[in-house]
């Protein structure tokens, strides 16, 4: 049973810096992609960051320059670096993980970490 425990979320003023972690257990397989998404009170769930076993990242327009994947994959851990946080970015940070290099859904995740963001 892949298990995947979010941590690193709080209340941080806009302009501030968070970090975000993911670590990954129970797992045989390699986790080929995992990923960063959030929801925002009221909002449907979003991508925000995306990152292969290989190190390839794709992110969210809206953090683009802003945020920061990336992977341990010895730990099967994965960080979201934050800065220049605004208002906008206030949510709940889910962690995704699936052993699938190629598909457009994810099998496992975390129970999220909420980031604040306050004005």
């Amino acid at each position: 049973q892949v298990r995947l425990v979010e941590s690193g979320g709080g209340l941080v003023q806009a302009g501030g810096s968070l970090r975000l972690s993911c670590a990954a257990s129970g797992s045989s397989f390699s986790l080929n992609r995992m990923a960063w998404y959030r929801q925002a009170p009221g909002k449907q769930r979003e991508l925000v960051a995306t990152i292969t076993s290989g190190g390839s990242t794709k992110y969210a327009d809206s953090v683009k320059g802003r945020f920061t994947i990336s992977r341990d994959n010895a730990k099967n851990t994965v960080y979201l670096q934050m800065n220049s946080l605004k208002a906008e970015d206030t949510g709940v940070y889910y962690c995704a993980a699936d052993r699938r290099l190629f598909s457009g859904s994810y099998d496992y995740w975390g129970q999220g970490t909420q980031v604040t963001v306050s004005s």
